[in-house]
Parts: structure tokens; C-alpha cells; sequence
């Protein structure tokens, strides 16, 4: 053989080697978990937030937000997560990789069921409202706290109210926050795994001590809109009814029922 063919035969190899490589590590490589790179990162407990039932009995906590799985849908049915004004930071953060939630214990979904699926990796807990450490944002993209979604829809009427929220976390102080999709019988699936895509999805956030609370629901179809927020204020109530789940199951009975009735949204400014 000429040298001129062994070294043409050489760098075939070698790039049909790097072509394996890559796309061995691209669809078998992600890290086990995210390790926090300082252990003052790790100091947001959670144990004060007014967690609502779990239907599955699959309640996770993380550092930064809490979550209740449910294995049937390959999502969580709920995330709930304190916003301060001193995680409202714009610290440019690099994403990161999707990975399974290594403290759910059936597995949460593969990133890659949603890949050519049309739909984004939506998150529940938004990467923007944990900017304020590397760590608590990493956290995030535990697939636990991903849903499926419309890409007009998460980058449209969803984004402005993760928007209105923030503004709301700046103009009233700490805010406490509950997110999920609604999930049910029927609905369209993704992947090997069935990840299913929820036609509406939910989110409500109170505000002040346990005893004063103010309260403010939403329910959002699951497709892209201009009306604006104030269209999607629903009450608890209604939302429970939905989904089976009791959001404000630790207060007492009769400021739970006051709360969860009204569908009031003056004490709330809109921008």
C-alpha cells in the first residue's frame, strides 16, 4: 500500500472514530448529579414552605425548590420554591446538562425523550429565578422539574407571568410559589418513556405570613396567548378540583376555605 492511501485510510479512521465518539457521549453521557461548588449554596431550606399533598407520595427535596413526582406522567405534579428578592440577580449563568434527578427513586425522565418532539424542556421552577448561585440554577435542569411545552407558549404567555412574578417578588418581598401542569387521563405523550404533555398548566403564589397570607391562582390552556394575565386568574378551589391536590392543606380549615374561594386579584398590581 502507498503511503499516500495509508495515511488517506489513517485520517478516514480517525474521523469516523471521533464521529462515534461524539455521538456516543451525545447520547449516552451526562453527569450523575450536580455537586454544589460551595457549601454556602446549600443553606436554602425548605422545611417552611406550605407544601400542598402529593397524590404519589414521591416528595423530593432539593435545596432550592421541592417537588412531589409522579412516575405515571414522568414529571413532577407540582414544584414549590420560595422567591426573595435576593435571589432576583442577573448573574449570567452557563446551562447546563438535563439530567435524571438522582434523589427520584423510580427514575425521572430521559432529556432525550424530548428530543424531536417538537416541544421544549419547559421548566417548572425557572432557571431565571435561580441566577443568585451556580448551584441552585445546575438544580433546575433535573428533568424532575421539567415538563413538556409549546415553544410560543414557554416563550410567550408563560414567560411573561414568570416575568410578573419576579416584578411582584421586587414590589411585595418574598414570595412563595406553587407550579405544575395538569395532568390526567388522555393526554399526548413524548418518547420512549411517555412523557406526557399536559393541556394546561397551573401556578399560584402567596405572599405574607401564614396567618395574613394573599393569594393569587392561575390556570393557563397550554397553547400561546396575548390576553392578558388577569384572564387566567382562577381560584384554589378550581384548582384543586382539577388536579386532586389540597395546596393549602396546614392552615386552619377556615382561613384555608377563605383563601382558596376567592379569585381576587386587586391586591395584586399587574404591570
Amino acid at each position: 500500500m502507498r503511503k499516500r492511501d495509508k495515511n488517506k485510510l489513517i485520517y478516514t479512521g480517525l474521523i469516523l472514530f471521533f464521529i462515534v465518539a461524539f455521538w456516543v457521549f451525545e447520547n449516552f453521557y451526562t453527569p450523575d448529579a450536580y455537586a454544589s461548588p460551595d457549601p454556602s449554596d446549600m443553606t436554602e431550606y425548605q422545611g417552611e414552605l406550605l407544601l400542598p399533598t402529593s397524590t404519589t407520595g414521591a416528595i423530593i427535596v432539593h435545596d432550592h425548590f421541592t417537588l412531589s413526582y409522579n412516575e405515571k406522567f414522568e414529571q413532577a405534579e407540582w414544584v414549590a420554591y420560595h422567591l426573595k428578592k435576593s435571589h432576583l440577580t442577573y448573574d449570567d449563568r452557563r446551562r447546563p446538562y438535563f439530567i435524571e434527578d438522582p434523589k427520584v427513586r423510580t427514575k425521572s425522565a430521559d432529556w432525550r425523550n424530548y428530543r424531536g418532539s417538537g416541544f421544549d424542556r419547559g421548566h417548572l421552577c425557572p432557571a431565571g429565578d435561580r441566577r443568585f448561585s451556580e448551584y441552585a440554577y445546575n438544580q433546575t435542569f433535573y428533568t424532575s422539574n421539567i415538563s413538556p411545552q409549546r415553544n410560543d407558549f414557554n416563550a410567550g404567555v408563560w414567560n411573561r407571568l414568570e416575568m410578573q412574578v419576579r416584578s411582584w417578588c421586587k414590589r411585595y418581598g418574598d414570595l412563595q410559589v406553587m407550579v405544575g401542569g395538569v395532568l390526567e387521563r388522555g393526554l399526548e405523550v413524548i418518547g420512549e418513556e411517555d412523557v406526557a404533555v399536559p393541556d394546561a398548566y397551573f401556578k399560584i403564589i402567596a405572599r405574607g405570613e401564614e396567618e395574613d397570607l394573599e393569594v393569587i391562582a392561575f390556570l393557563m390552556p397550554h397553547k400561546e396567548s396575548q390576553q392578558a394575565l388577569v384572564n387566567f386568574v382562577v381560584s384554589v378551589d378550581e384548582l384543586e378540583r382539577i388536579t386532586g391536590i389540597d395546596f393549602f392543606k396546614e392552615l386552619p380549615d377556615k382561613q384555608e376555605a377563605r383563601l382558596e374561594s376567592s379569585v381576587s386579584s386587586k391586591d395584586w398590581k399587574f404591570r
